[in-house]
């Protein structure tokens, strides 16, 4: 496993980091085909012998149950100082006023609870789920800050919004003397690349580790166009990333295909290699629900893509409406 620093701070991550959302209670949320604890497991040992020391997960995911999981899972097979572990906070944890969001109020309370359902005293890196425009930057970046000081974050990072809007938060927090962000969490993969006229460019800009989420569409990259999966067919926020632009979509999958069979790989090792190969992309998230899917992004990293195979992946590609910001 390769390790780089994330972003302009002096963390060393692992090239990959282990998306969490499919682990977690299936009917403790809204995702059916979510892995219970026992079938969890496994794939998260897989990770740590594989030398993975990067985990993402949130306090929406599965209704808290996932940092369970993955809190649990990580004190038994590996040692707190030897891993990274992300959260993030905005989704609704409780019905009624400040039950969502990312007031001074909910921010405090929810990290209080994030720490104490992955049963440790700080997460490496505390991340805002979205872009909230009904609260004060301010109020949010202080909050944020005071996180920080207090020693229950040691990191702060930010997911998918417009690049203005990240820019004016990265400003704010600069005038202020408050704690910068670190990273950027946005959607990135030969299926959405919108961010590559922006946010890309600003993360470059400033420093900013880039850890992109779905990496690989979904598994839309992984599998013939009109194949359906249980996810898929039951993913509601899923369906809404493709929903105006399917003739292109499918060029860019029979593209995938094209590359992975001249190169004699499975589609996920080709796609997850383009991410890869983007210089301003510090870790790309992976989810696994099988081994044999960490067993292809592990491939993916000495996958060398070449000029040619890029500009091949790349040519169908048409713009995309934004999605993914809420």
């Amino acid at each position: 496993m390769d390790y780089v620093k994330l972003g302009r701070t002096g963390l060393d991550v692992s090239r990959l980091c282990l998306g969490c959302m499919t682990y977690g209670v299936p009917e403790r949320g809204p995702h059916p085909w979510t892995l219970d604890e026992e079938r969890s497991r496994p794939l998260i040992r897989q990770a740590v012998e594989a030398g993975i020391n990067f985990f993402d997960t949130a306090n929406v995911y599965s209704d808290g149950t996932s940092e369970e999981i993955v809190g649990r899972a990580l004190k038994e097979f590996t040692r707190r100082d030897e891993v990274v572990i992300a959260t993030k906070v905005h989704g609704r944890m409780h019905p009624g006023p400040n039950g969502a969001g990312l007031s001074r109020k909910a921010i405090l309370q929810e990290i209080d609870h994030s720490l104490r359902r992955l049963g440790t005293d700080h997460v490496d890196l505390y991340q805002i789920h979205r872009f909230d425009p009904e609260v004060p930057i301010e109020e949010t970046l202080e909050a944020l800050h005071d996180v920080v000081k207090a020693g229950k974050a040691r990191y702060i990072g930010a997911s998918s919004m417009f690049a203005w809007q990240f820019a004016t938060m990265l400003h704010v927090a600069e005038a202020n003397g408050w704690t910068r962000f670190a990273t950027m969490q946005d959607y990135v993969n030969l299926l959405y690349r919108e961010e590559e006229r922006e946010m890309l460019p600003l993360c470059d800009a400033e420093g900013i580790g880039v850890i992109p989420w779905s990496p690989l569409a979904r598994g839309r990259l992984t599998r013939p166009w009109d194949e359906a999966t249980e996810r898929s067919q039951s993913d509601q926020f899923g369906q809404t990333l493709y929903a105006h632009t399917a003739d292109a979509d499918r060029q860019v999958v029979e593209a995938v295909a094209k590359v992975a069979e001249g190169r004699g790989v499975p589609r996920a090792q080709v796609a997850l290699a383009w991410v890869l190969a983007k210089p301003e992309i510090s870790a790309p998230i992976v989810g696994a629900s099988k081994p044999g899917h960490l067993d292809d992004a592990f491939a993916a990293l000495d996958l060398v893509l070449s000029d040619d195979e890029i500009a091949t992946l790349e040519a169908p590609y048409v713009p995309h409406a934004v999605v993914g910001f809420s």
